[in-house]
């Protein structure tokens, strides 16, 4: 009998006002939307980029090939500054050979502390020249985790965002509601006249 009174009064409680069950709502729908969603969209953004970024991978493997050239320049001896942007280390010449061909010279990035004579790779496309390596299965990895992080959290922002504005919209509801009823009660504690 107890359960009965309780549910009944919820329901005629006569304090609540709409915008106090769109508030409720809204609670709810942005728990279920921040616990499920979110980790829904992340993972979901995360295989989507997994598979983007495996076949781009795949495609660049096929088109470029690595073939060990010798240094022939002389890198300086120096460490490079903080300010310098290249990240492999120094810009020197290099020559290689490949098969049925005559020797070839570039002018690569090679890591810091590689000597005159020592041996690096250098990855060529598919019309000779020198391009980057193409990216492992960690590039492909780091890649599917920013993808799928940044979804999650674009979808936590924006879950955020719209629970924001519609308690903002609710309360000023709920304002005007609260103002509308002070109108009728108001003369009746005061004994003033409307």
């Amino acid at each position: 009998m107890r359960t009965r009174v309780r549910s009944r009064r919820r329901r005629q409680n006569p304090l609540r006002r709409r915008s106090d069950v769109v508030e409720t709502w809204t609670a709810l729908a942005v728990a279920v939307l921040l616990f499920f969603g979110a980790p829904l969209v992340g993972a979901a953004a995360g295989l989507w980029a997994h598979d983007q970024a495996r076949t781009i991978a795949t495609t660049e493997r096929s088109d470029r090939h690595r073939v060990h050239a010798t240094v022939i320049g002389t890198p300086p001896a120096d460490l490079p500054s903080v300010e310098d942007s290249r990240p492999h280390g120094f810009l020197v010449a290099v020559r290689w050979t490949e098969p049925g061909k005559a020797p070839r010279t570039a002018t690569v990035a090679v890591p810091t502390g590689t000597a005159h004579g020592d041996v690096v790779d250098v990855w060529l496309d598919a019309k000779g020249h020198n391009v980057a390596p193409p990216p492992g299965e960690v590039a492909v990895w780091q890649h599917t985790l920013t993808i799928g992080v940044w979804a999650a959290g674009g979808m936590v922002a924006l879950v955020l965002l719209t629970s924001t504005v519609i308690r903002r919209v609710s309360l000023r509801h709920r304002l005007a509601e609260w103002e509308r009823d002070w109108a009728l009660t108001e003369p009746q504690w005061t004994r003033r006249r409307a």
